[in-house]
């Protein structure tokens, strides 16, 4: 008997021991847990229901990036194939296609179809492009990105074509005759298609050409480290990925300092040698980067009047693909889907937006509306937060008019100079502490910064975005919410690696798709400095913004019919 109880009394004792083991194993586990690396991370699905990467279906690419570990349901895989095929590009036949085969704009030209046929306000524009390479020779196959626009000059006047491509070395432009006079036309090649083949490789495997930095403080000591949504190695990493929205995001850990102790966020730089000595060739400055590609025979033709006017689209539900959206006149923007009021005196502007909230989110280019109506209105006055310059959160406030304006920027990646860990917010979290209401206004813009992502990037965050949307309509439907498209910008060897036009113009495609017949409203940025005659700018000039803020506030005080 009692030889008995000493067996169970062992017995106990060898299964308390082992529990001591296994809570202590656990421990460690929620010690480190800010240091697991990508392998270990959480996911929140469309459900909010959290699932481990390894219940995840992963594509074959690059293993420790944070894209590929999504959990999907069914929808939103079919939405991503659905987007990813809509934007595919044609291909050269050959992956060894030499620059002098390449597409050359100066060899290049365009003819009008049908010059001399009489042409009245309303009427279509046809333009064949046909493109050759360095040797004179004619292209056989598509895949050139090609911008186009009719314009005016002593009108002020201008609007952007749609280009089909015949995928044999033709490319048609159709325009749309909004305005009598002598109406021109204008083609140009932003990347030929060897190029947009060395833009695709690096968008899919070289995610990490632009990296971000966070900085780690504890007392007197201080580290930094890298960051990005992908880490490549074995290195421990610090896991901090948003715990509502679940998008990733890395940093290396410090050596000796805890993964709590960031306190900023920055852009790090820009690699370089990202291109052989032949794909260099594809991406000169006076080449073939933003050339012109002049016409074989007349590049205008007369437009007549007509009783023509734009009110045929009046009142419509709002379509985020129609082209053109709308045009210039006399240095105005006229959209053709909605009447448009212009803001000329500040007074109008207070009166439009007293007794509201704005809230601004998104990138510099939506911080220049911030910028502008705080410089515009004298009553609106900028309250010092004490925030880093061009950074933010920047807030304005006029008192007498009970009017609030705000802008924050969204959350990483971000390439700004320095933001503080605290101020890095996602902007689905920031819809979702909103009441709404029709005192409250939101506009939205993020595209710059996924660029150098691939696509995947950016549809998560655009699908975390439309879902806080549609629960803030949901619960406060008189929310007025405007999302300002991409813009073109100036281009150069380097800067078309990390900032393309053409990266944009497949992000903004995308977020068209995506937003579409939800009841938000679009400032279309992208149209709006294409048709100007003013050089591309990444953050345009004020004569540009004055329009984007017309459109925007013609959305909040819509005209009375």
């Amino acid at each position: 008997m009692w030889r008995d109880s000493i067996r169970l009394q062992i017995f106990c004792l060898l299964l308390a021991v082992l529990a001591i083991v296994v809570l202590v194993h656990n421990f460690l586990q929620l010690e480190h847990l800010d240091d697991v690396t990508v392998s270990g991370s959480n996911w929140i699905t469309e459900n909010n229901d959290r699932h481990t990467l390894s219940q995840t279906t992963k594509i074959a690419r690059k293993l420790y990036c944070g894209y590929e570990q999504q959990t999907l349901s069914k929808r939103e895989q079919a939405e991503e194939e659905s987007l990813l095929a809509a934007i595919q590009w044609p291909k050269p036949p050959d992956d060894k296609i030499t620059f002098a085969q390449s597409t050359d704009p100066a060899h290049s030209d365009f003819v009008i179809v049908k010059p001399s046929a009489l042409f009245k306000v309303g009427d279509q524009l046809e333009v064949l492009v046909r493109m050759k390479d360095f040797q004179g020779k004619p292209k056989r196959y598509g895949g050139d990105y090609l911008q186009a626009r009719i314009h005016s000059p002593l009108l002020k006047a201008g609007a952007v074509g749609r280009v089909v491509d015949c995928h044999n070395g033709f490319y048609k432009v159709f325009f749309t005759l909004l305005w009598p006079g002598e109406v021109k036309v204008s083609v140009s090649l932003v990347h030929p298609s060897e190029a947009i083949q060395v833009l695709l490789r690096l968008r899919e495997e070289r995610p990490d050409r632009v990296y971000f930095k966070s900085s780690f403080k504890s007392g007197r000591f201080s580290e930094t480290t890298e960051c990005n949504v992908c880490l490549p190695g074995d290195l421990p990493v610090c896991n901090f990925t948003d715990l509502y929205t679940g998008e990733p995001w890395f940093c290396y850990k410090p050596r000796k300092l805890s993964c709590a102790s960031r306190i900023s966020h920055a852009k790090g730089g820009y690699q370089k040698g990202l291109l052989t000595q032949e794909e260099s060739l594809f991406f000169q400055s006076d080449v073939n980067i933003k050339r012109p590609i002049f016409p074989s025979g007349p590049d205008s033709v007369i437009v007549k009047p007509k009783a023509f006017t734009d009110s045929s689209g009046m009142g419509k539900a709002e379509d985020p693909n129609v082209s053109p959206s709308g045009y210039y006149y006399q240095d105005q923007w006229r959209p053709r889907t909605h009447r448009i009021h212009h803001f000329n005196e500040s007074d109008d502007i207070t009166k439009c937006l007293q007794g509201k909230v704005i809230h601004l989110f998104g990138d510099s280019t939506v911080r220049q509306w911030f910028e502008y109506l705080t410089a515009f209105v004298p009553d609106l006055v900028e309250f010092n937060l004490g925030s880093p310059k061009n950074v933010g959160p920047f807030m304005s406030v006029d008192l007498k008019h009970n009017i609030l304006l705000k802008f924050r920027c969204h959350g990483p990646p971000i390439r700004f100079t320095t933001v503080f860990s605290s101020e890095l917010r996602y902007i689905a979290n920031e819809l979702n502490g909103i009441v709404g209401g029709r005192n409250t206004v939101i506009a939205i813009t993020v595209w710059s910064h996924f660029s150098t992502f691939p696509v995947e990037v950016y549809i998560r965050r655009l699908r975390n975005i439309r879902r806080s949307v549609i629960q803030l309509l949901d619960r406060s439907p008189k929310t007025v919410i405007v999302i300002r498209t991409a813009n073109v910008q100036e281009l150069g060897p380097e800067v078309s690696l990390f900032n393309s036009d053409w990266y944009s113009f497949q992000l903004d495609s995308v977020m068209r798709k995506m937003f579409s017949g939800i009841a938000v409203h679009f400032v279309d940025a992208w149209e709006m400095s294409l048709a100007h005659y003013l050089p591309h700018n990444l953050h345009p000039k004020e004569v540009i913004v004055k329009n984007q803020i017309n459109t925007f506030l013609s959305y909040v005080c819509p005209l009375q019919t």
